[in-house]
């Protein structure tokens, strides 16, 4: 379940798919709301889903708040991927910082899924909502179509291919 926060944050410094720099406030543009996904990377089917999922809503998105997606993959990784998936929203690398475990979506090391969402006030910046992604959570809408079938899920799996 989601967690409204009102946290400020630092101004984290992150490498975009262009291999530049770019700063958390820079992310936001012209708007003052941000939504961070906190994505494992390409190794990740599920994580991916979710990926395949944002993109078709990306211009609902992006008429509300600026949507980026983040993962622990180098910036031309990310790249190749993206471009693979058809993906047309912005990514950023978290790799070498220290943001997603700030966040808590790091865990022993390790890049955990969910979304971190932000509000910018002049040099302020403040998380004020996080939750963690996962089957059957409410951000994609696969589990809850799945769940109407008679046999639900029936342990069925993400996979990067059909």
């Amino acid at each position: 379940m989601a967690e409204k926060l009102s946290e400020q944050v630092n101004d984290y410094e992150f490498m975009d798919s262009e291999n530049q720099k770019i700063s958390l406030s820079n992310l936001f543009g012209a708007k003052n709301d941000l939504i961070v996904v906190h994505n494992m990377g390409n190794s990740c089917p599920y994580c991916t889903m979710w990926a395949d999922g944002f993109n078709g809503l990306l211009s609902h998105l992006e008429d509300r708040a600026t949507f980026v997606v983040s993962s622990p993959d180098s910036p031309s990784i990310q790249k190749e991927f993206a471009s693979s998936r058809g993906w047309k929203f912005k990514m950023i690398s978290t790799n070498g910082t220290s943001f997603a475990k700030d966040m808590g979506f790091e865990q022993d090391g390790l890049p955990q899924p969910g979304v971190s969402v932000f509000y910018k006030k002049g040099d302020e910046i403040m998380r004020v909502a996080r939750d963690n992604f996962g089957p059957g959570d409410s951000y994609c809408p696969t589990f809850p179509l799945f769940n109407l079938l008679k046999d639900g899920t029936n342990n069925w799996e993400a996979k990067f291919e059909y």
